[in-house]
């Protein structure tokens, strides 16, 4: 891999990890003790309101809790690619060692498996 696609990727990662951390900003806090740790934020029901309302505030708490453990996992692959970039070894299947194929670098510059070992 050339430094031209290097830096692509580079690119390509810290933006995504840049619009990641927007999305997760929107309904969840990182934890300021363990960096890449992010906890949904739970209603808060200081005033007395409607018991329905305060149901669907739980429900959509509940519903984002998964959600937040799918983006926390993709910026975290994404903050060991980036690592990985520093270190040159990106692009390294983690279990052959083998190359990961640039096409599937193309769509998943966070990958760390080959095909094969996927």
């Amino acid at each position: 891999m050339d430094k031209k696609q290097l830096k692509e990727f580079e690119e390509k990662l810290k933006q995504e990890k840049e619009s990641l951390e927007g999305i997760m900003e929107e309904f969840a806090s990182e934890s300021k003790d363990n960096k890449g740790d992010w906890k949904t934020r739970f209603p808060d029901f200081k005033a007395e309101g409607v018991l329905d309302e305060e149901a669907d505030e739980v429900e959509e708490y509940s519903s984002l809790l998964p959600i937040e453990k799918t983006l926390e996992t993709k910026l975290s692959n994404i903050n060991n690619a980036l690592s990985k970039l520093d270190g040159d070894n990106y692009g390294n299947c983690e279990k052959c060692g083998k190359a990961i194929e640039i096409e599937r670098l193309k769509i998943m510059p966070e990958a760390r498996l080959c095909s094969d070992c996927n």
